[in-house]
């Protein structure tokens, strides 16, 4: 069975291990089980670790066992499940510890863009104001383009470090992004894509590929130009490149749900995307499976207090 999510895919493994970070294959371990990879992060100054199996299968009780097994040799406190899976689902496995998660991850849901539906249908479904801005890019001339080019590369680096500085969220620093582009692109998963605007890029995105998805990961724009709306045409032209290319959905990774907060830091993203007209997917959620309950309740109390501080 083929892992349905470029994080479980084995370059994305293979990615981590260049980090330093602890991945298990548990499939190779039992091949019966369903393909699942998942990683153990070092706690700091303490001799245990936490587990994290992000976009894997919907856990049974056969996962579960075997997650619990590499857990304890691994000293994990908890394991952390954020499955890729729609729907409801019911939390009794047998008489494990899992309940949702003190700090998930991912976002329970996501914008998703049927990429069977035709050009008119997608431009149709679209907000007046984004359907606007395409044209507002594509008067003042914005190109987009695939550019996998290492120059175009630094350059991404160049906006994502801008983006992240100006948005002021905390960001994945420049050695993950060369190591993921070392190791994704040449599997075939990650592709960078540009808009340009006089000669210069304004916009740069990565977008994943997997089976029959298209993700989008990673993006970074400058803050010049923003008269131009290039990432709106940014986005628009990568839909039309899948379209052609056979892709059947895009998902464009992370919505902030059916009640969005204005007041939340992230509610700009999820208003640029929601203007394209994607459907609003909710995933199960991400659950932890708590190994060791006592230090799980001290590591869950001082996480709490790290990231008020770190918020102030």
């Amino acid at each position: 069975m083929q892992v349905s999510h470029p994080l479980q895919s084995e370059a994305w493994g293979i990615f981590r291990q260049s980090m330093g970070i602890d991945v298990v294959r548990f499939w190779r371990l039992r091949p019966e089980l369903v393909e699942g990879q998942l990683t153990f992060h070092k706690i700091p100054f303490a001799p245990f670790t936490i587990g994290y199996f992000p976009k894997g299968p919907l856990p049974t009780q056969p996962i579960i066992d075997e997650l619990t097994k590499i857990g304890k040799q691994k000293r994990a406190i908890f394991i952390q499940l954020e499955p890729n899976s729609i729907g409801n689902w019911e939390l009794e496995i047998g008489n494990y510890d899992l309940r949702p998660s003190h700090h998930p991850l991912f976002s329970k849901y996501t914008f998703v863009l049927d990429l069977t539906k035709s050009e008119e249908e997608l431009l149709k479904a679209m907000h007046p104001k984004t359907r606007y801005n395409l044209k507002v890019a594509q008067k003042h001339g914005v190109i987009v383009k695939e550019d996998n080019s290492q120059e175009a590369f630094e350059t991404y680096l160049k906006l994502s470090l801008e983006t992240t500085s100006r948005q002021g969220f905390y960001a994945h620093n420049e050695t993950y992004h060369r190591r993921m582009w070392e190791i994704l692109f040449p599997a075939g998963i990650a592709r960078l894509w540009t808009a340009v605007y006089q000669e210069k890029i304004v916009a740069a995105w990565i977008i994943f590929i997997w089976k029959d998805t298209m993700y989008y990961p990673y993006g970074a724009s400058s803050r010049e130009h923003r008269e131009t709306m290039a990432p709106n045409l940014l986005l628009w032209e990568i839909v039309r490149w899948g379209k052609k290319a056979g892709y059947k959905k895009f998902d464009l990774w992370g919505a902030l749900g059916p009640q969005a907060d204005q007041n939340d830091p992230w509610y700009g993203f999820h208003r640029f995307k929601q203007g394209f007209g994607p459907e609003l997917v909710e995933f199960i959620g991400s659950y932890d499976l708590i190994l060791n309950p006592l230090l799980y309740h001290l590591y869950t109390v001082a996480d709490t207090i790290r990231w008020r501080m770190l918020q102030k």
